[in-house]
């Protein structure tokens, strides 16, 4: 079975409120995907999408990170460290975003299949991919599929 790492957008987006038409469509493919396609992969997270999940108050905060309670871990090694550090001084990840680039190199360290996110700005950017590529190569490291519930359930139609 393919593995999905869970970024902390996916169970944000699964309780999203907003009206705008963008966000309810963005609710409706993640809760699409979630339902009806995610038990064909092993899905797994980290301590940090917790962490996020967790940081302010919300509404739906509860229901956020009940969404992913059940979730195996990733650990998180002291590895990490430098290959986040990489990522911020290649410009592959902002460094004000320090979340982002834990995501990609825990998706990439425990060679996940796909990473699962609707951050379209610093992970799932097609613009970003050959550079992730090129850096993840350089330091050894696997390639995840960075992508959106709404890719992911194209990919299993096929």
């Amino acid at each position: 079975m393919k593995s999905v790492y869970i970024e902390t957008s996916v169970p944000s987006f699964f309780y999203e409120t907003r009206r705008e038409p963008e966000m309810i469509a963005r609710r409706r493919w993640t809760r699409e995907w979630w339902e009806q396609r995610r038990q064909v992969y092993d899905l797994v997270t980290s301590e940090a999408v917790v962490a996020e999940l967790e940081e302010g108050e919300y509404p739906t905060q509860a229901d956020a990170v009940a969404l992913v309670a059940s979730l195996p871990r990733l650990p998180i090694p002291d590895e990490i460290a430098d290959i986040v550090d990489t990522y911020v001084s290649n410009r592959l990840m902002p460094r004000e975003r320090l979340g982002d680039a834990l995501h990609l190199a825990l998706a990439s360290f425990h060679k996940c299949d796909f990473l699962l996110t609707w951050n379209c700005s610093h992970i799932a950017n097609a613009n970003k991919f050959e550079h992730i590529r090129i850096v993840n190569t350089r330091l050894g490291l696997f390639v995840p599929a960075l992508v959106t519930p709404m890719e992911l359930c194209a990919e299993d139609m096929s």
